[in-house]
């Protein structure tokens, strides 16, 4: 059968287009309901064609050969030309290998106390709260003391002020790549440059702290060591993707235990079998505890979509796409698409034991998928288990009233008003903001 003809929007400059990617959380799902689910589109002037559902990511994920990484200039410029994602090929790979040392089984157990340690700090803080603390912002400074600290080895006001030139850089990554003075991009460019300067600092250390020992003696695609300025570039991708999309998971995770009061009693069953704090011993099973994680994240995935560009004619799902085209897999929408290509009700609802019934029919790629997955999967997957084991063992929570609980979109899910909560001993009386519709937990 003869492929389809690429199904199109018709925008001239994109103008318009753009304007709604940014502001309308349902853009993508929308025109896939009108198009179909591949289509083209102009974002930025640039074409992008924007696919979902499990047929079209297989068939582009099959073909690694007809496609490689994209961003948009706003990411690439920030991330800088020496990073690995902005790198295909053999640099690609080689960079790759060099920083996926940090992720290794044997690396993941030597940072395993830090990251105790680090749960155990914050369930003493909101232990002892005696005013509301919003939890967003606690988890997200949590994940990035894991990645800049226990990982990197920065501690105190190196840390602090590494945290604060971060955040500035993170708020542009998805932003008009406008370098005016005091724009988002421009301070986020300053931002960049005083990282790689701190980053290049920690690089002279003797011994070098965290886990940077591991990446010693890291060759490129020519055999040659990576330079200072080559790994720091590195180490600025790593300081993203260990820390942002573990952050937004982490919020979306408890905020979900709180909004869902059902959840507490339905987890104990393998919150009892799990050690607090962890032993050396092989982790225990807990079937429910990641169906609940797996739950959260297909519906409200870290990333929204990962990129990639055609270098050759593809066919996604029966439709013909071009070589050159930029392709973004949108993993939201996707993520209420069954494989079969049916959808209804139930996937826009909040039901973790659907992952506990045997195949949900779903493609769930929460860290992008092929061989430009997200090099921080392992890390995220470990403190998102020690976080949520150490606080739903030790310190009952309650949300505070009266919060706006929708989430914000970028650079990632997180909730507006930093989900403000109480230890339930401290928590004022009032009613619980409840999700509506859902069904009682079983499995």
């Amino acid at each position: 059968m003869a492929p389809r003809p690429l199904p199109s929007t018709g925008a001239v400059t994109g103008l318009l287009e753009t304007v709604g990617f940014f502001r309308d959380p349902d853009f993508a799902r929308r025109r896939f309901e009108r198009f179909g689910n591949v289509f083209e589109t102009k974002l930025l002037g640039q074409p992008t064609v924007f696919v979902r559902g499990g047929q079209a990511i297989g068939d582009l994920l099959a073909q690694p050969q007809a496609s490689e990484g994209w961003w948009p200039a706003s990411v690439r410029m920030l991330l800088g030309s020496r990073s690995l994602a902005n790198r295909n090929g053999a640099g690609h790979r080689a960079r790759r290998r060099v920083v996926g040392q940090l992720f290794t089984a044997a690396a993941l157990r030597r940072y395993t106390p830090g990251i105790v340690a680090l749960v155990e700090a914050l369930v003493a803080d909101l232990q002892t709260a005696q005013a509301p603390v919003a939890l967003a912002d606690r988890l997200r400074r949590f994940a990035f003391a894991v990645i800049a600290g226990v990982v990197l080895g920065l501690e105190g006001d190196d840390r602090e002020a590494l945290f604060i030139d971060f955040e500035i850089w993170t708020r542009a990554l998805f932003s008009l790549p406008l370098a005016l003075p005091g724009s988002p991009f421009s301070r986020a460019l300053e931002a960049r440059t005083r990282l790689l300067a701190r980053l290049k600092q920690v690089l002279t250390r003797r011994p070098l702290p965290g886990g940077l020992d591991l990446l010693s003696g890291g060759l490129d695609e020519a055999g040659v060591p990576l330079d200072d300025d080559d790994l720091v570039d590195q180490l600025l991708l790593l300081l993203f993707a260990g820390y942002e999309t573990t952050a937004s998971s982490l919020s979306c995770l408890m905020a979900a235990v709180l909004q869902h009061p059902e959840l507490t009693p339905w987890l104990q069953a393998d919150l009892e079998g799990l050690p607090w704090p962890p032993d050396d011993r092989e982790a225990p099973v807990a079937p429910r505890l990641d169906a609940l994680v797996s739950e959260v994240m297909r519906l409200n995935p870290p990333v929204g979509g990962f990129f990639r560009r055609t270098t050759a004619d593809l066919v996604l799902d029966g439709v013909a796409v071009p070589a050159g085209r930029v392709v973004q897999v949108a993993l939201a929408a996707s993520n209420r698409l069954r494989n079969d290509g049916s959808s209804d009700d139930d996937l826009d609802r909040f039901r973790p034991q659907r992952h506990l019934d045997g195949d949900p029919g779903l493609t769930l790629l929460p860290f992008g998928g092929g061989e430009r997955v997200c090099l921080g999967k392992a890390l995220a997957e470990l403190e998102i288990r020690l976080m949520a084991v150490g606080l739903l063992k030790q310190v009952p929570l309650q949300l505070l009233p009266d919060q706006d609980l929708g989430l914000r979109l970028m650079p990632s899910p997180s909730p507006r008003d930093g989900l403000l909560v109480l230890p339930s001993t401290q928590a004022p009386p009032g009613p619980r903001p409840q999700p509506a519709g859902t069904p009682p937990l079983r499995g």
